[in-house]
């Protein structure tokens, strides 16, 4: 390493085959690396991290090499994504606390690298939460609601735009498809479900359905599951289930398409980067506020909901102004690089 590298553990949910995940991953590690910084990351799966990004990994849950990476470490960047909430589960919030705590103990400066804090409801991942965050050295959250949330506890966080913004695509080259892209949750009905599949063989019969999985441990089975739904309604409509793809291989798969009908957010994101008319399917107030923003007809999954409407709607969205607002949307590097140098 030269004289001003840093070495730099990262710390998040990277290694579970998360698009969204590790997407931000990409682009982090690759500022990093740019920028000449030697880094390792946290993965469940080190191997292929390390294989597929060109950087140093140590396994999530391998304790003593963690503690040793810490240690060693100048920086720990903790994020992106909503790590520190136990509305997934208490053990995971005071995993990514546990990790912020020793690299505090060894006196590092702690990034906290655009998440998306709470919800926490435990009392004692709330006083946890709080007096850690306390000490890291910069904090950026990437909605609204985590920038007040932390405005409340007396911190000074930083809102700023998804990494995945900063993505690399391709060039954008659509073939008569329409991506729809799926994510398990509990309220998602099968009413629900099969209306859209009546909607979208009502206006896209006569298009390739190229049904997303993006993380095939939540959506695999439901993509299955709406595929064969398709074909219920017209045996003949063509579709492709589409899983398991890397990061380049998805985003080049997204250059091809025509629509999406988008669940998780950083496939609407994804879509967006191209201009490609989106319908937001939303599970979560993060893929209602995108929509919102680039002027999206949006589903909140309501069997009783007008989906010929919101179709027609999709139809009418004109590529050139979605590109014009994407544009806008760039992460900007530079102060997280003048927290890591400084």
């Amino acid at each position: 390493m030269g004289k001003d590298s840093k070495h730099i553990a990262v710390s998040g949910y990277y290694g579970f085959d998360n698009f969204g995940d590790e997407a931000i991953l990409n682009v982090l590690t690759k500022e990093l690396k740019k920028n000449g910084h030697y880094v390792t990351v946290f993965s469940k799966n080190p191997a292929k991290t390390g294989f597929n990004l060109g950087v140093n990994s140590v396994y999530t849950f391998d304790f003593k090499n963690l503690i040793k990476t810490l240690k060693n470490a100048d920086v720990l960047i903790s994020g992106g994504g909503s790590l520190l909430q136990d509305a997934t589960s208490l053990k995971s919030l005071f995993y990514y606390l546990f990790v912020i705590f020793i690299a505090q103990v060894f006196k590092k400066d702690v990034i906290i690298f655009a998440q998306g804090i709470g919800p926490i409801n435990n009392i004692l991942g709330k006083i946890c939460t709080k007096i850690l965050l306390r000490k890291c050295k910069y904090i950026t959250v990437r909605d609204e609601k985590s920038l007040f949330r932390l405005r409340g506890w007396c911190l000074n966080p930083y809102l700023v735009s998804d990494p995945v913004w900063n993505l690399e695509t391709k060039e954008y080259a659509p073939m008569n498809r329409v991506g729809v892209q799926l994510r398990s949750w509990k309220g998602l009905s099968q009413k629900y479900l099969f209306a859209l599949a009546r909607q979208i063989n009502a206006s896209f019969s006569d298009r390739e359905i190229c049904i997303y999985s993006f993380q095939d441990t939540l959506d695999l089975d439901l993509c299955k599951h709406f595929d064969a739904q398709l074909k219920l309604v017209n045996p003949q409509i063509k579709t492709k289930l589409v899983n398991a793809l890397s990061i380049g291989d998805t985003v080049e798969s997204f250059s091809h398409l025509d629509y999406l009908i988008g669940m998780r957010y950083h496939a609407c994101l994804l879509a967006l980067k191209y201009g490609i008319p989106t319908l937001a399917l939303s599970y979560d107030e993060k893929v209602e506020k995108i929509a919102q923003r680039f002027n999206l007809p949006c589903s909140f999954l309501d069997e009783n909901e007008d989906l010929e409407v919101m179709f027609e709607s999709l139809k009418s969205l004109q590529q050139r102004e979605i590109l014009d607002k994407a544009k806008e949307c760039v992460f900007d590097f530079s102060d997280i690089l003048r927290a890591i140098n400084g």
